[in-house]
């Protein structure tokens, strides 16, 4: 079995999972808040969530009372890194190139020093296991090649996985934040 055989099945049983864990516990957005330790970043970038994703708004809004910007990704073409517009909780949102709600075209791109990452599975190495689309890799190569950015993935606890199936284009995770608690891989 090849690597993208390997995630490819392990995409399929951790959707259905991901799902289970979102309706056992519907709760998890808000109590991952409580083990949050990140502050002091300018401009957070988080997700619309999409079916069974963690929700990123109650962290977000955390964020934003310490002082943060916020901003939401949009893909503008499928190959291309996803921009990031800034966002106020409660403005109209358009569907992107995916069909994904972002920022209209008027508001502000932004380089934002903290990404909350959508993801399937994570591993304790700060391995991430996307949708299958490639658009959080190439984003955050790109944001990195353009200097340091913060990335922490919102899970639930039950999507660790002892190992996340990688390939060299594949981006690592700085931090974790679930519902029961954060794990830091590299220091903000």
């Amino acid at each position: 079995m090849t690597d993208t055989d390997s995630k490819l099945e392990l995409r399929r049983k951790l959707r259905a999972l991901r799902a289970d864990l979102a309706r056992d516990n519907p709760t998890a957005a808000h109590q991952s808040v409580d083990h949050c330790p990140l502050s002091g970043f300018a401009t957070v970038a988080g997700y619309h969530a999409i079916g069974s994703e963690l929700n990123p708004v109650p962290l977000m809004l955390a964020l934003a009372k310490s002082g943060a910007r916020l901003a939401l990704p949009t893909c503008l073409a499928g190959d291309l890194p996803l921009v990031f517009r800034l966002w106020s909780p409660g403005e109209a949102l358009i569907r992107d190139a995916l069909g994904v709600p972002s920022p209209a075209k008027t508001a502000m791109t932004v380089r934002p020093d903290m990404v909350i990452a959508p993801l399937l599975a994570f591993d304790r190495a700060g391995g991430r296991l996307g949708q299958g689309g490639g658009h959080y890799d190439r984003t955050l190569e790109a944001l990195r090649v353009q200097g340091r950015v913060f990335v922490v993935g919102l899970a639930y606890a039950g999507q660790e996985v002892a190992e996340v199936p990688s390939e060299p284009h594949d981006q690592k995770l700085d931090a974790i934040l679930t519902e029961t608690g954060y794990i830091e891989f590299r220091k903000p």
